[in-house]
């Protein structure tokens, strides 16, 4: 008898997408018919949440199966260690064709946008060469082709799409130059108001690009994920493709006729939109209070400032999730018509949320609401039943899972839990709770309201957040998903949480960093 095929796996993230942003999801304006497609033939997980609500710790935690404060990646500001172990590196030992299309975020540098250390110098040195680092800094693609490492994190190819918005860098510019894109329109100051058009009068931050939208970000994760199965396909080798787009991370810049895509006056805008955050930690509120006039700094969390601007956020984000889902399929179709859609794993999700306006917030980072917490998740692994779990999931199984579907050995230190007995039994749990770490570098706390470290427990229905000031919020999910009511003071199960919530973070205090991967580097 023939040997089956080894499968192949299409993993497909997104930057900042919320939960609920899909039609599979229960949008009633968004439009996702080719995810909505996919979500009929795979498993639904309605209850996934992240590791880490900020980009760079997420994406290190779905790299290695392991917590942020177990990889060392707490922040935006420093690099993924070079010869850590990933659930990447497993798939190219047994044989595997991986690349990586389009935002990795495993660096620090990651733009000319990107968050730089206040002062000072590091606290040590790093063991590694040289250089090691500066894989994703958008000036080293600038002057030219580049050489690029024979392994990135497991990765035997790289076609990086470096910002976000309408501004171009990495592979991605020089593929653009080579599709006849203007440089002077492609490398693009985000805050000038003379770049772009059809912009906002409400934030400098939604505008159309001004070049073509077949030069976007999601064109060239689309047609360079498109060219690399086609490759393996014709190499007759499985692969593994991490097919990532910087979208709908703000700015928010959806391209030629996605622009238009979404009226403002059609949005609906959350009812929380009014919270006064009374119970909330204090730099909520302060956050809340902070409208982006004129807004300069894109990272740093603040108030929408009216509801015009909410609305027009909203069509712009759904505009941009628009564009991503026609490339979705794109792909999905030419798997079809390769034949492998019954050997090839499908997964979709993103990296964390974006709070749109929930509670007067808006973006990410610092806020334990399900806005930034909760990302949508599917799974399609062939000959397995679709459904819907209500099932906890978490950004560290994910490499987990597909080890496990594709019989890849798992390696030492992994704290993500495969999610195949859940994908086979949609009311089979394979975790009681998920933690949710989040930090900030030290001299931040210190200048700023924001707390050193946040930790969040999801479980038994309930979010249960705590922070190093002592600040707390207790949500029971099921009866309040709109976190509107605070019953820490009220409901008994706030000791639970709080207990449970000490042993989660007992059993993922780990400081070995895991078995490294030196024999990859």
């Amino acid at each position: 008898m023939k040997a089956k095929p080894p499968l192949n796996v299409l993993l497909v993230i997104t930057d900042q997408q919320r939960a609920t942003d899909t039609g599979f999801m229960g949008n009633p304006i968004l439009k996702t018919p080719h995810l909505d497609a996919l979500a009929a033939r795979a498993m639904v997980f309605d209850d996934a949440w992240v590791a880490n609500p900020v980009c760079m710790p997420n994406r290190s935690s779905l790299m290695t199966g392991r917590m942020p404060s177990a990889h060392g990646v707490i922040f935006n500001d420093r690099s993924l260690e070079p010869g850590v172990n990933t659930f990447v590196r497993g798939f190219r030992k047994a044989g595997y064709q991986t690349a990586l299309m389009g935002k990795s975020h495993l660096q620090h540098g990651v733009s000319k946008n990107a968050m730089v250390p206040f002062r000072g110098g590091p606290s040590s040195q790093s063991p590694y060469p040289a250089g090691w680092d500066a894989i994703e800094d958008y000036e080293r693609y600038t002057a030219g082709p580049v050489l690029d490492p024979e392994d990135y994190y497991g990765f035997g190819q790289i076609e990086l799409s470096l910002d976000h918005g309408a501004s171009v860098a990495g592979h991605h510019l020089q593929w653009a130059l080579a599709q006849g894109g203007d440089v002077s329109k492609l490398v693009i100051d985000q805050d000038r108001d003379a770049q772009g058009s059809k912009r906002s009068k409400h934030w400098r931050q939604i505008y159309q690009p001004p070049y073509d939208e077949r030069l976007h970000s999601t064109r060239f994760v689309t047609e360079r994920t498109l060219a690399f199965i086609e490759a393996a396909h014709q190499r007759q080798a499985p692969f593994l493709a991490v097919c990532s787009f910087p979208d709908p991370h703000h700015p928010l810049t959806p391209p030629g006729k996605w622009f238009d895509a979404y009226r403002p006056e059609e949005m609906l805008l959350p009812a929380s939109r009014h919270d006064d955050l009374k119970d909330a930690p204090a730099h909520l509120r302060i956050f809340k209070d902070i409208h982006p006039k004129d807004q300069r700094n894109w990272v740093s969390p603040c108030g929408y400032g009216n509801d015009a601007l909410l609305a027009e956020a909203i069509a712009a984000t759904y505009g941009m999730i628009g564009m991503i889902d026609e490339g979705v399929g794109e792909i999905l179709a030419r798997i079809e018509s390769l034949g492998l859609s019954e050997d090839t794993i499908i997964v979709f999700t993103s990296d964390h949320g974006d709070m749109m306006g929930e509670h007067g917030l808006f973006l990410k980072g610092f806020m334990h609401y399900r806005g930034t917490l909760q990302v949508p998740l599917l799974i399609r692994v062939p000959g397995h039943a679709a459904g819907r779990t209500q099932a906890l999931a978490s950004t560290i199984d994910l490499g987990p899972t597909l080890m496990a579907a594709c019989g890849i050995k798992a390696y030492d230190g992994l704290q993500g839990h495969s999610l195949l007995p859940t994908i086979a039994a949609p009311a089979t749990s394979v975790r009681d709770f998920v933690l949710i770490e989040d930090d900030v570098p030290l001299v931040t706390a210190k200048l700023t309201p924001i707390p050193a470290r946040t930790r969040t427990l999801v479980k038994d229905g309930y979010r249960y957040t705590r922070n190093s000031k002592g600040e707390e919020q207790l949500f029971h999910l099921e009866t309040d998903p709109d976190e509107m009511k605070d019953v820490k003071k009220t409901d008994p199960m706030r000791i639970h949480m709080l207990e449970s919530l000490s042993e989660a973070m007992m059993m993922a205090d780990d400081s070995s960093r895991g078995a490294p991967a030196t024999d990859a580097m």
